[in-house]
């Protein structure tokens, strides 16, 4: 079972794990040993809350199939157990981050010094740009 929140738990028959040939430079034991682990995670078929569920179909994610299917490829580590739990670990991150409630922005008004300083500010950049034209000649 793995937890994502106090509230939220996934049981392990909802995932599906299978060990496959990690792919790249590595030599004989690339060749002969299965370690990195492919994880795939249906959300409609899930006991997610419908909350989760709404907000991780709605969200646009590279690794969430257009089916609904979250599928992770870890192979990271040359451990079929240490891929393993990066590929849940970061099952969770997605879940957590795709989920997370943003806290609504209150607006809120400029102070009167901030106000004081940008015009200050605004005035001597002017001075200085005017100052920076030709150089007239007293007439004589």
């Amino acid at each position: 079972m793995i937890v994502v929140s106090r509230t939220v738990t996934i049981p392990d028959n909802e995932f599906e794990i299978t060990a496959i040939r990690a792919q790249g430079a590595g030599g004989q034991h690339v060749n002969k040993a299965s370690t990195a682990i492919h994880l795939r995670f249906d959300i409609r078929a899930s006991s997610l809350p419908e909350s989760y569920k709404e907000a991780l179909l709605a969200a646009s994610h590279h690794l969430i199939t257009s089916d609904g299917v979250i599928i992770i490829k870890a192979q990271e580590y040359r451990s079929q157990d240490l891929n393993r739990e990066a590929a849940l670990s970061r099952l969770v991150a997605v879940i957590q981050e795709l989920t997370a409630v943003q806290k609504s922005r209150r607006a809120t008004r400029p102070t009167r010094a901030s106000k004081e300083r940008r015009l200050s500010s605004k005035a001597q950049k002017s001075t200085v740009k005017s100052l920076r034209g030709k150089v007239r000649r007293p007439q004589e």
